[in-house]
């Protein structure tokens, strides 16, 4: 494929975004953000109609209706540099709500592996946000999509805790694992203690750059997480991700219809 654009900001024919390949009209109003591609299509197939988009680098991308609810779903992949560029490119197409729907790790002692984390606001190590804005900045989650995350949560009963999440640049030394050889660094190892006295509930790698992006771009964003791992039992369980990805539907159906 052979095609010129500008530098500044790159686009394909006829607004056609670089990196998700999504052009206007593809892209609703509400957006799912879950990291991984695969999580697309388990999110899609929850939904009364689905359209497939576009599926470039690690952005997969479907549209749909849930409760005639306009929704769309696109993955971000790990990390705050690639969410970034997925919620720059998803803005430019008219994206207004955003929820993340993800995994991550608890590091308090009262949640363990299967429960629901509702993300009212981030720890901003995620290493994107900061070449945004000042770090002083806060990530703080839409007080109406996080009410939305818990009225969805108690209708379907799942067990959930509302709370600061930490997100982090790395997946092992940023969330207190060892390295390859057991490379570490003297500050990796208190980490989790440091977090858990500031009575932060959770690790993961997105939410904080989610939520720094809507708060400077005037956009709605939440997060919810599935927990996979319990740091303080060594445990990783890896299930009840359609709990947050049922949540998250149920969330976006209250939001819309319900005037706060």
């Amino acid at each position: 494929m052979s095609w010129s654009s500008n530098s500044e900001c790159p686009e394909m024919e006829n607004n056609l975004q670089y990196h998700i390949r999504c052009a206007k009209g593809d892209i609703n109003e509400n957006v799912l953000l879950p990291g991984d591609p695969g999580r697309c299509d388990e999110i899609a197939n929850t939904w009364d109609e689905k359209k497939f988009i576009a599926f470039n680098r690690e952005f997969k991308t479907f549209s749909g209706t849930y409760s005639n609810i306009k929704l769309s779903v696109c993955s971000t992949g790990i990390g705050g540099s690639s969410t970034a560029i997925a919620i720059e490119e998803l803005a430019n197409l008219g994206a207004k709500n955003f929820i993340r729907v993800g995994t991550c790790g608890a590091i308090q002692q009262n949640i363990t592996c299967g429960d629901l984390i509702i993300c009212s606001g981030a720890v901003r190590y995620d290493g994107a946000s900061s070449d945004y804005v000042d770090i002083a900045y806060p990530a703080v989650a839409d007080y109406k999509i996080v009410s939305a995350l818990v009225q969805a949560c108690e209708q379907l009963n799942y067990k959930y805790h509302v709370g600061i999440s930490c997100s982090t640049a790395t997946f092992h030394t940023g969330q207190s694992r060892k390295g390859f050889n057991n490379f570490s660094q003297s500050w990796h190892a208190s980490k989790i203690q440091d977090m858990q006295k500031a009575g932060v509930l959770n690790f993961e790698m997105e939410a904080a750059t989610v939520l720094t992006l809507a708060g400077i771009y005037g956009l709605k964003a939440g997060a919810i997480f599935t927990v996979v791992a319990d740091r303080n039992n060594n445990k990783f369980e890896c299930s009840g991700v359609d709990k947050s990805i049922n949540a998250a539907n149920l969330a976006f159906k209250i939001f819309s219809q319900v005037n706060f």
